[in-house]
């Protein structure tokens, strides 16, 4: 039958997006480019560890086809950070993912082929697999089956530094592995249970994968205390900023998109960069002034991705702290990513998840001098309080500290005082927890004129000068 609107390609395809047959709709569908593989024999030398071989599987469930190739390449990235030779990579469109196989029977049968073909030795997939799921893919293809998730823990437990952040990965790992332990064999046999042995037995015992349970959740309990432990030292620290009076600012935002580069930028605070997914896991705490004097505290956190494991999120809930205390969040993006709207989208998800949404923000779009003059436009007409810089080549990193010194709290209480110069505590505490708006040096003393808060403006209250007759 023939239809009564002609099909239009600039009205309907904008709107249906890429139409395909139903056997290329059902197919895999190879993504070009991923391979990381080298061909120069002296990068092949250079690198003496052989890398784990793996292809790449993805169910595209919603968006367009782009949006799937996009995450696909982010999925290849982080296997290349983990130390993963990415040899190929396919995605399959279906309408939810498999519950048996992730891919569909069919689709894995056909995996493995491609497994074989290219000799790779791990199967990733572009999301989290179900425990089930884990275990039948592997039954088919008959290689290590790994999801996203546990990837990304992966790379967190191979970046991890300091005592807190290898706690905080241990936790997430066991989390991950408890509902995924398996056994075989005598693995599952029971131990002999009840009574003190010989004949006196009752029942048959706990199983092995019983036992190795109860171990897990053992060692979750203590590591938990142990970061709760951690924590208190963290907050004590955090109490005396408060106490002090000086304002916080948080760096956020999605992996590389610069953070690091930025806060060396900043404060010279001479933080590891590198081109890699979380380079950076633990916080770094630096003291920057802005162009007025005023002093702040600027804070690198870890970074944030799409679908970041829960796992994760609740492991490093007391790190992401650091952005709910803060009294400001710089949110730091990639302006030359393909899609720096998904990032942002990705970030303000995991800032609702640590309920620091009332906390105000300025959108950085970092790698201006790399970025599409295009995009920069539209994303500094979409977000309003947005500001394009450079961390590289310092552009607009002067805009960015006046912008930050416009933004930070102000003290409340305007204070003229004739401060005795045996009371130069008092002077210095005004220069570090307020704002001098005007200092002169008198016979009788230092006449400040400063925004302060309360508390220092009740010190300040008994040399405030009489009115003048």
């Amino acid at each position: 039958m023939e239809e009564d609107v002609a099909w239009s390609h600039e009205i309907d395809g904008e709107r249906d997006g890429d139409q395909f047959d139903r056997s290329e709709r059902a197919a895999l569908r190879r993504v070009v480019g991923l391979s990381t593989e080298l061909e120069d024999v002296t990068e092949v030398e250079y690198r003496q560890l052989r890398l784990e071989r793996v292809v790449l599987v993805g169910v595209w469930t919603t968006g367009t086809a782009q949006d799937a190739d996009n995450s696909l390449a982010e999925l290849a990235a982080l296997a290349e950070t983990a130390g993963a030779l990415v040899l190929d990579g396919v995605i399959q469109r279906r309408d939810k993912p498999d519950a048996a196989t992730y891919i569909g029977s069919g689709k894995a049968l056909e995996l493995r082929d491609i497994v074989l073909e290219s000799g790779a030795d791990t199967v990733i997939c572009d999301g989290e697999l179900s425990p089930g799921q884990l275990i039948q893919l592997e039954d088919v293809v008959k290689v290590k089956v790994i999801d996203r998730t546990a990837l990304i823990l992966d790379i967190f437990a191979q970046h991890a530094k300091s005592r807190e952040g290898k706690a905080q990965v241990a936790l997430a790992q066991m989390q991950y592995m408890l509902p995924r332990l398996r056994g075989w064999g005598q693995s599952l046999s029971r131990q002999m249970g009840g009574g003190r042995g010989g004949l006196a037995t009752r029942g048959p015992g706990e199983t092995k994968i019983e036992t190795d349970r109860r171990r897990i959740r053992e060692k979750m309990a203590k590591m938990r205390r142990e970061i709760a432990e951690m924590k208190t030292g963290r907050e004590i620290k955090r109490q005396e900023r408060r106490r002090n009076k000086v304002p916080s600012v948080a760096i956020a935002g999605y992996t590389n998109a610069g953070k690091s580069s930025l806060l060396n930028r900043l404060t010279g605070a001479g933080v590891l960069v590198e081109n890699a997914l979380f380079a950076t896991l633990d916080p770094t705490v630096r003291r920057a002034e802005t162009p007025s004097g005023r002093l702040y505290t600027l804070a690198d956190t870890v970074g944030f991705v799409r679908h970041l494991p829960h796992h994760l999120v609740e492991a490093f809930r007391s790190t992401m702290e650091e952005v709910g205390d803060a009294d400001l969040i710089l949110h730091v993006v990639d302006g030359s990513h393909p899609d720096p709207e998904e990032q942002l989208a990705a970030v303000r998800e995991v800032i609702r998840d640590v309920g620091a949404t009332d906390v105000p923000e300025i959108v950085v779009i970092n790698k201006a001098d790399a970025a599409d003059p295009l995009v920069l436009q539209r994303l500094l007409r979409v977000e309003k309080r947005s500001i394009a810089v450079s961390a590289r080549t310092g552009r607009g990193i002067e805009q960015l500290l006046t912008l930050i010194d416009d933004e930070l709290p102000r003290p409340s209480v305007e204070v003229e005082a004739l401060v005795p110069y045996t009371h130069g505590k008092l002077v210095a505490r005004a220069h570090t927890e307020g704002e001098v708006i005007s200092e002169e040096h008198t016979a009788e003393g230092t006449l400040l004129k400063v925004r302060v808060h309360e508390e220092l403006a009740a010190d300040l209250a008994p040399y405030t000068p009489a009115p003048a007759a």
